[in-house]
């Protein structure tokens, strides 16, 4: 059985945004921005899951399409994070690295489907 990098890479992620919620309520007590970073960026995995038992190849597309949000939606809140100053610029860069790692994975995944699709 193949490894599934987006599995395995949206976990790592979702695992990182949970311990960066908890540097920033703890450190930087600050609650309101990082719940929402807590929110989209462990959802992400989670739609990847529901993604791998899709019943049709559209009801894959549409769950990847989500997780394609809600990576996008964590990279602002980040951006957000660092322009406020509660994340510094090498903190951010490492995250975001990672963040649109995967949504340039989610994204081709989207796009090969599509073929998939209609072909």
């Amino acid at each position: 059985m193949r490894e599934n990098v987006i599995k395995n890479k949206s976990f790592a992620f979702a695992v990182r945004i949970v311990r960066l919620y908890q540097f920033l309520c703890e450190q930087k007590k600050e609650f309101v921005l990082s719940k929402q970073l807590l929110r989209c960026g462990t959802s992400v995995g989670a739609m990847v899951r529901e993604a791998e038992h899709a019943e049709t190849k559209n009801d894959f597309k549409h769950k990847m399409g989500i997780a394609q949000k809600e990576i996008n939606e964590a990279i602002y809140w980040l951006e957000l994070l660092t322009e406020t100053e509660y994340l510094n610029k090498e903190q951010f860069e490492s995250i975001n690295a990672d963040a649109v790692e995967i949504l340039k994975i989610i994204t081709s995944i989207i796009k090969t489907t599509k073929t998939s699709i209609n072909n």
